[in-house]
């Protein structure tokens, strides 16, 4: 990995980041979005495991995690297990072009879910089946792509949870969806030579670099038209993965 691929993979997590720093999420999704536009799939989620589960475990803080873990536990567990063993991210070009594609499709759902934000109905009363239901969806979607918000995050919007229990069971989400990539990544390849290493290090100083960066922007930016313009952009950065797709990855 060149000064110039360097140079990248600090912006791209300084943005990821700073989308985090201001929305509370989007990380994963910032970060493999852009990544997947030069390198596989698989080698943008080496890079993705310790920014995002370093940035996660503070937003795990909170009071509610008895109640929520009573709550979601078997969603977690689907996830877990669902993103670990499902086929998915791996080295072959079929995989590569396979993982590009449903990226790519994920992004699109996800913007335009966004941007339309449908009523959702109230699971609260019938949370138990369908969070296993929703956490083992989210482990293939993870599996292939890297990104954990679908369908995960609409799950939990229509349990209709307070704002402060969303917050923590969203860290605690990514958290877990973290550690099963990280699973993952370690049984696909026990090791990574040491470009990837440092890597790992400049996206981490990145991460926390946009991570303070947001947090001095959020109260200055106007919620509902930067999330507006962030869902167009990942439907933008969803086409652009589609195109991309049959085009040879950058090896690290």
């Amino acid at each position: 990995m060149d000064i110039v691929h360097l140079l990248l993979v600090i912006g791209v997590f300084v943005l990821a980041g700073a989308v985090k720093g201001i929305t509370g999420m989007g990380l994963p999704t910032v970060a493999m979005s852009m990544l997947g536009l030069w390198m596989s799939p698989m080698q943008a989620v080496a890079l993705l495991v310790a920014p995002s589960l370093a940035t996660n475990l503070a937003q795990c803080r909170g009071p509610h995690l008895r109640p929520l873990a009573i709550r979601l536990w078997r969603g977690w567990v689907a996830i877990a297990i669902v993103t670990v063993v499902a086929p998915g991210l791996g080295g072959a070009t079929a995989s590569v072009e396979t993982a590009r594609n449903l990226l790519g499709g994920t992004l699109i759902a996800y913007g335009a879910w966004g941007l339309w934000r449908p009523v959702l109905p109230d699971l609260a009363g019938r949370s138990r089946w369908l969070g296993t239901v929703a956490g083992a969806a989210t482990g293939v979607v993870t599996a292939f792509t890297g990104v954990f918000v679908l369908p995960w995050v609409p799950y939990l919007q229509s349990l209709r949870l307070d704002k402060d229990e969303m917050v923590q069971a969203l860290g605690l989400s990514f958290t877990v969806a973290t550690l099963a990539l990280a699973v993952r990544v370690h049984a696909s390849a026990p090791w990574w030579p040491p470009s990837t290493a440092l890597g790992v290090c400049v996206a981490l100083a990145g991460a926390f670099g946009g991570l303070k960066l947001g947090e001095v922007l959020r109260a200055n930016l106007a919620g509902p038209a930067f999330q507006k313009a962030l869902f167009l952009v990942f439907i933008a950065l969803g086409l652009a993965n589609l195109v991309r797709t049959g085009s040879p990855a950058l090896e690290l």
